[in-house]
């Protein structure tokens, strides 16, 4: 996959989680797809959330969780079927609490879709 067209991919996912578009996501990922979550109780990765419906299911949980939630500030870096993007969160808590921090996400690209997002938050104390 060339450059343009993983970036292009990847724009079409930014906005769906920008705009919790869940359909949008979905249309970007594999059946088998993996979503490794910044945080979570499974140690040591955190939350592994496996498969279209339970990435349904996560964003729509999420978007209850952190109603206000946006993805800026992108950079990425290709390397293969591998692409690592930097970007800046910011939103608020349903209770209140912002959010600002600085992460990355790993992707592994497979037959024109992503296959894995594996995701990195700073945490702030």
């Amino acid at each position: 996959m060339s450059n343009e067209v993983a970036l292009a991919l990847l724009k079409k996912l930014g906005k769906g989680f920008n705009s919790n578009n869940v359909d949008a996501v979905l249309e970007c990922v594999t059946d088998d797809f993996e979503w490794i979550l910044s945080g979570g109780p499974d140690a040591p990765h955190g939350k592994i959330v496996r498969g279209r419906e339970a990435v349904a299911a996560t964003m729509t949980a999420r978007a209850k969780e952190i109603p206000e939630l946006r993805f800026s500030e992108t950079d990425l870096i290709y390397s293969g079927d591998r692409v690592v993007g930097t970007y800046r969160v910011t939103g608020r808590y349903a209770d209140g609490r912002k959010i600002d921090a600085r992460g990355c996400d790993i992707y592994v690209i497979r037959d024109g879709k992503i296959a894995r997002k594996d995701s990195y938050w700073k945490q702030i104390g």
